[in-house]
């Protein structure tokens, strides 16, 4: 009985190291194969994403199609594999940071933000649970402290820059207005990315032969107020993507049209609503740019922390001929070539 116990311990001693052997094969993987097979068993079947924009019009609304566009071609499809809660603050503060608060709790997957306001009260919000931010329409990163001059971010937050064409704009303004002299430029003295394209305005102006003349406005209810002061003091007004102004655009548009004063847009929905022209960016295309991103963050292949911001590159210019003929004024030669029509 004994010998035979004694066999029995030799032959499970030499299984037991047949066994080890095989062992080292499998820790031997590279350590980007390991993290490839620890992402795909935390795949899971279906996701979660929260967009949270900030204010009610064109180009957010084609920045939030564009996102939703952009995780559809990356395999992130609504009734299949995603599921999307959407949120607008119209514009209220109060109610950004209650959206923020609200969505993070429900704990999704990913938190979308549109607009700088937004992107501040997200990430601030969403931090603490550390759920990943990814951003869009957001003109300064840096500014708005969502990353450092780097490009890298100050957390778990990541996105698109909407950084205006600011030079380009000039130049476009002065060939349409080769008399001009003032520009005037409507903003919200909160929201930090118009301060950094002011700032930007003003410093390239001389260049072109402008003065910015500038109004601050805290809420829309102060815009009409302020338009009325300042379209005295300007040959032109350069509208920001500022989301509080753009929200009153129409009335904006109504009180200069009044006064012969062109408006100068940003992007396409501002030039389709009646501005006569605008050096902009292509919203949608940005959306689907940070769909891709937060496609990278949902599929494991990176971590908000870890990626760089992005600025959509090039722009392009849009002409709502029908303001101009309203206005008396014709687009030169030299702008002929690259025009795109943008009317309503």
């Amino acid at each position: 009985m004994k010998k035979a116990t004694a066999l029995t311990l030799v032959l499970l001693m030499a299984l037991a190291l047949f066994a080890g052997c095989g062992a080292p094969a499998e820790n031997s993987a590279s350590p980007s194969s390991s993290a490839a097979q620890e992402s795909q068993s935390a795949a899971k079947d279906s996701y979660t994403v929260a967009i949270a924009q900030y204010a009610q019009h064109g180009s957010l609304d084609n920045c939030r199609e564009g996102f939703i566009d952009g995780l559809k071609q990356a395999g992130f499809e609504e009734g299949k594999n995603l599921t999307i809660e959407y949120k607008n603050a119209q514009a209220d503060g109060g109610l950004n940071n209650q959206i923020a608060s609200a969505l993070a709790g429900t704990n999704p997957d990913l938190i979308c933000a549109i607009a700088t306001p937004m992107a501040q009260a997200c990430y601030n919000a969403a931090g603490k649970a550390n759920i990943p931010v990814i951003y869009t329409a957001v003109n300064d990163p840096v500014a708005a402290m969502l990353a450092g001059e780097d490009k890298m971010p100050t957390g778990n937050v990541t996105g698109t820059s909407d950084k205006l064409p600011v030079e380009e704009q000039l130049k476009t303004i002065r060939a349409i207005l080769p008399e001009a002299k003032t520009i005037g430029i409507l903003y919200t003295t909160s929201e930090v990315n118009s301060e950094s394209c002011i700032a930007e305005y003003q410093a390239l102006a001389p260049e072109y032969g402008f003065e910015i003349v500038t109004s601050g406005v805290n809420s829309t209810t102060e815009i009409p107020m302020a338009v009325d002061a300042l379209l005295p003091k300007v040959d032109c007004l350069s509208n920001l993507t500022d989301n509080t102004v753009v929200s009153s655009l129409a009335l904006i548009l109504d009180k200069a049209n009044a006064q012969n004063i062109p408006v100068f847009g940003s992007e396409i929905e501002q030039v389709k609503l009646g501005c006569v022209a605008a050096e902009g960016l292509d919203y949608f295309k940005l959306g689907q740019q940070t769909g891709a991103m937060a496609a990278k963050v949902l599929k494991g292949e990176t971590t908000a922390d870890q990626m760089a911001y992005e600025v959509i590159e090039g722009s392009s210019l849009y002409v709502n001929s029908e303001a101009m003929a309203k206005l008396g004024l014709t687009l030169p030669e030299s702008l002929k070539d690259r025009v795109q029509e943008a009317a309503a």
